[in-house]
């Protein structure tokens, strides 16, 4: 199953920030025990390269990929830890097209029309929409939708258990990234049957 299918039968996608290495595994063991397979390991933390190489190294069950790549050295370096895919906050066409090249699954952020318009022109039917809540959220991909209807969203930030069924029902949504079912808090303290039940809320709230 590609990277795209397996997004949209997780229905969310964790964005996961991990301080310590360590907790690597574990976290992704939670979350796969709470039904979700897949995980964003951002690059916004020293642990992050060698948590991706972790989590790629020791379970196979979850898919693994990096988040926050602002360029292609990180993308690089996150690609050669492991990860299977890459999230982007923006649009950067060398990332986007380094990634096309080595078959990697890319999902750049991308707000306006002009930026949807960059994606398609290499080829993406899917990007993220960051930060939603900030950008217009359901209404502004809802417009988006009408004169690109052959791109689908993965909206990102302010997404959450209240609204995540509002988002999931919206037809040019094809999954939603959150930390909520990760949090770093439960992370640093080793509750991770919290996470695990965190997912399997989610996943059943957004699958229906």
């Amino acid at each position: 199953m590609e990277v795209l299918e397996r997004f949209a039968k997780a229905g969310v996608v964790p964005v996961v920030v991990l301080e310590h290495a360590e907790d690597a595994v574990p976290t992704a063991n939670a979350m796969a025990a709470g039904g979700i397979d897949v995980m964003e390991i951002t690059l916004r933390t020293p642990a992050a390269a060698d948590s991706i190489r972790a989590v790629s190294e020791n379970c196979p069950q979850m898919l693994v990929g990096a988040g926050t790549v602002v360029n292609l050295e990180q993308c690089r370096l996150a690609v050669s830890m492991g990860a299977k895919f890459i999230v982007s906050p923006g649009f950067d066409r060398e990332v986007v097209a380094w990634c096309i090249a080595h078959h990697i699954a890319v999902t750049p952020g991308c707000v306006t029309p002009t930026e949807i318009m960059a994606a398609m022109a290499m080829g993406l039917k899917v990007v993220k929409f960051f930060p939603a809540n900030v950008y217009g959220g359901l209404k502004a991909m809802e417009s988006l939708s009408a004169p690109f209807g052959g791109i689908r969203f993965i909206p990102t930030g302010g997404v959450n258990a209240r609204n995540l069924r509002e988002y999931m029902e919206a037809p040019f949504v094809h999954a939603v990234g959150g930390s909520w079912v990760c949090p770093k808090a439960e992370i640093a303290d080793g509750n991770f049957a919290h996470i695990t039940r965190l997912c399997a809320e989610a996943r059943r709230t957004a699958l229906g």
